[in-house]
């Protein structure tokens, strides 16, 4: 029992002093910052929840890596803004389950094959979905309301095949 004791002493002992022993190797410093801005939103003059309807298209149109169709536009309002220090706001694409990590587009969870849908920004940019880089459109909301221009269409990865494309994608209204 008194060695069993000791051997536990002595681990205990082990542990603390190790830790003691280590030496941090940098300092990671986060900053932030927290507003009082707020807008109400809508996207396509309905609810901050939106379904964009791409066209049925043949896929014919869609038969090599690239290829592109349906261009699709849709908006996101923000109106009603209201806060100490009105400025600038844009849409952030959130990366999720249905987010290709590597082109930044929407995998189909539908039964169409080879096809992603991309979205677009107001000069026709392609938005990498969920990268801090992904060019996000910045609109003045000094004037209390603005509006986010975007678009929806569909991308081949290949030969498409037949059926339906399905996805979705979580955004969040950033104040700057």
């Amino acid at each position: 029992m008194k060695m069993k004791k000791i051997c536990m002493l002595i681990a205990t002992a082990s542990i603390v002093l190790s830790h003691a022993a280590s030496a941090s190797d940098g300092t990671i410093t986060i900053n932030g910052k927290i507003t009082d801005v707020t807008c109400a939103i809508s996207v396509n003059g309905g609810t901050e929840n939106a379904t964009v309807t791409l066209p049925t298209v043949s896929q014919n149109t869609l038969t090599a890596d690239g290829d592109t169709a349906g261009t699709t536009p849709f908006d996101i309002k923000l109106t009603e803004c209201q806060g100490s220090t009105l400025g600038n706001a844009y849409a952030y694409f959130e990366s999720g389950t249905t987010v290709d990590t590597v082109t930044g587009r929407l995998n189909n969870t539908g039964t169409a094959a080879n096809v992603q849908v991309e979205l677009l920004d107001k000069a026709n940019n392609p938005v990498f979905i969920g990268s801090s880089s992904q060019g996000a459109v910045v609109e003045d909301i000094s004037s209390g309301s603005a509006t986010l221009v975007y678009a929806a269409q569909y991308y081949s990865k290949g030969s498409t095949g037949s059926g339906t494309v399905t996805t979705q994608v979580d955004y969040t209204i950033a104040y700057d």
